[in-house]
């Protein structure tokens, strides 16, 4: 029996706690954890679970009809050439992901009976990510149980642990590691990233350096962790970093979180928030060193990491470290192929087309998840890479519905981003962009409690919110986003602080990665670009 609690939507009532609390458990006020694999003997508390939730986020294998699943999208075939491509057509999804599965179901739900191949370089069946950075390292969830639910229902033909080298955009063909050649009418990428390795090559080959990304990642870590290793180290305080930290905590091994920037999460929250996150690590016994970097590992003579220098000529004696430097996108594949695929990503537009180099979209390409670089309105058009739950969810069901679709019954992908960590016994979940500000201003609640709502704004508007355990506000807050109100919020509630000023938000300035290209020929018809490579790491 496989679960999936969907925790963008879900806001802490707890109620599956009480019915089932051998599967899901709340960590202080409202941080859910859960086990991804119940045993079959608590199939009837987790079905009555499932019906206690309110917001309806718990999602269940198909092979249980007494569970309730998501109404199917309804979708109406365009008649003519929409209809014939829905019963013969060709689609291929490169990435074997969230996004893929999430796609490949849409397709399915919305008439498309035609082939549907899925390609993936791992040899594991879809599963869930961010239960590797909790669960998994608390010994809660082995790592082989978080497989996504309902892969067996999917009519497709599944080509695992085999990558795409290459894709023939004039010839509609991806070119697989094997020699094969698999040919399409629509082509959905949805490689996603992988986990920015440490640079140095043989320090990175020293035993005890660990990414977080696969579940033999998880597993590999959890190991370590619960041989209880003298100290460990964290690269990089983002969320997965933060996460990592905590779970240290909760499984008492000593941990030390080194960080560049100004605070933990200050990437993503920017500092002022940042700060709280700061201090709720110090608060749970994390020495947190902000404002520093690792500037080498060493290991012993058998290769074995035993220490860390610091930039500010500390060391530390470490058995285990985690690099939490970031991500990459899987885009190498694409080298050659037209397309505008680079460090920032897939560039596509806000129906998930892809964009050629020439800047043009395509109608038989389609991008979907943390690979997609899209453009969103509320942003001031300007183009996001979201490495997002729920944007993966959400992207790959637009991508899905408009590569069936015909022109005038495409959607556009405006769904605000959403997305959670929980840390420490906190749920942090935003709405919207955060970084995307000039202000902030704690609105509700009490910093001091570790229960708050800060809302952000940008030249006089509101553009996200982030709750400290009040994740049952940020539906209210998204739908003020959506309607541009005005900032700094002017409504009265119970909880208002009586100091609720704003602060500048003291987000990063960070570049967007930039696409170098050579421009060739004179009239229109000869015009072209070409993308000169850059390096992925």
């Amino acid at each position: 029996m496989k679960v999936v609690v969907d925790l963008t939507r879900c806001q802490g009532y707890a109620q599956c706690a009480f019915a089932a609390p051998d599967v899901f458990a709340i960590r202080g006020d409202e941080a859910l954890l859960y086990d991804t694999d119940p045993d079959d003997a608590q199939r009837e508390k987790v079905v009555r679970a499932v019906a206690a939730c309110p917001v309806q986020a718990i999602f269940l294998d198909r092979d249980d009809s007494r569970v309730r699943q998501p109404e199917p999208v309804t979708h109406v075939a365009a008649p003519g050439a929409a209809e014939a491509f829905e019963r013969t057509g060709r689609i291929v999804i490169v990435g074997a992901s969230l996004a893929g599965l999430r796609a490949g179901r849409t397709l399915r739900r919305e008439g498309f009976t035609g082939s549907l191949t899925v390609i993936g370089d791992e040899p594991h069946a879809p599963y869930d990510r961010p239960p590797l950075s909790k669960q998994v390292l608390m010994g809660q969830v082995p790592a082989r149980r978080t497989r996504l639910p309902r892969r067996d229902e999917l009519d497709a033909h599944w080509r695992l642990g085999v990558a795409a080298t290459g894709l023939d955009l004039s010839g509609k063909q991806v070119l697989l590691a094997d020699g094969a050649k698999v040919g399409f009418d629509r082509l959905l990428i949805a490689t996603g990233v992988r986990a920015r390795p440490w640079p140095n090559e043989a320090e990175a080959a020293l035993d005890g350096l660990f990414a977080l990304h696969t579940p033999e990642d998880a597993e590999g870590l959890r190991q370590r962790l619960a041989a209880a290793p003298g100290r460990v180290l964290v690269i990089g305080a983002g969320f997965t970093g933060c996460e990592v930290a905590s779970a240290c905590r909760e499984l008492d091994v000593p941990v030390t979180v080194a960080e560049r920037g100004p605070a933990p999460l200050a990437g993503a929250l920017g500092a002022v928030i940042g700060g709280v996150a700061a201090q709720m690590q110090r608060d749970h016994g994390v020495d947190l060193r902000c404002g520093v970097r690792v500037e080498s590992l060493e290991g012993d003579d058998s290769g074995r990491l035993r220490r860390a220098r610091l930039c500010d000529g500390s060391t530390l004696d470490v058995e285990v470290a985690v690099a939490a430097l970031g991500s990459i996108r899987n885009v190498e594949w694409l080298e050659g192929s037209g397309l505008a695929a680079g460090v920032w990503g897939v560039a596509c537009d806000a129906g998930c087309r892809a964009v050629d180099v020439n800047g043009v979209v395509t109608d038989s390409v389609f991008v979907a998840g943390d690979v997609a670089r899209c453009p969103h309105p509320v942003y001031d058009y300007q183009y996001l890479s979201l490495e997002h739950w729920g944007n993966a969810v959400a992207q790959a069901e637009i991508a899905a519905h408009n590569m069936v679709s015909g022109e005038g019954e495409r959607w556009p992908h405006l769904a605000l981003p959403e997305f959670w960590s929980t840390q420490f016994g906190t749920e942090i979940k935003s709405v919207g962009v955060p970084t995307h500000a000039d202000h902030v201003v704690i609105a509700q609640g009490s910093v001091a409690e570790r229960r708050f709502v800060a809302v952000y704004g940008y030249h006089g508007r509101i553009t996200a919110a982030v709750g400290f355990n009040q994740s049952k506000w940020l539906e209210f807050y998204a739908g003020l986003i959506d309607r541009a109100a005005p900032f700094p919020p002017s409504f009265r509630t119970s909880d208002r602080p009586t100091d609720a000023r704003p602060v500048a938000a003291e987000v990063p300035d960070r570049p967007t990665p930039h696409a170098t290209v050579v421009v060739t020929g004179h009239g229109p018809s000869e015009r072209r670009a070409t993308l000169v490579r850059r390096t992925y790491l």
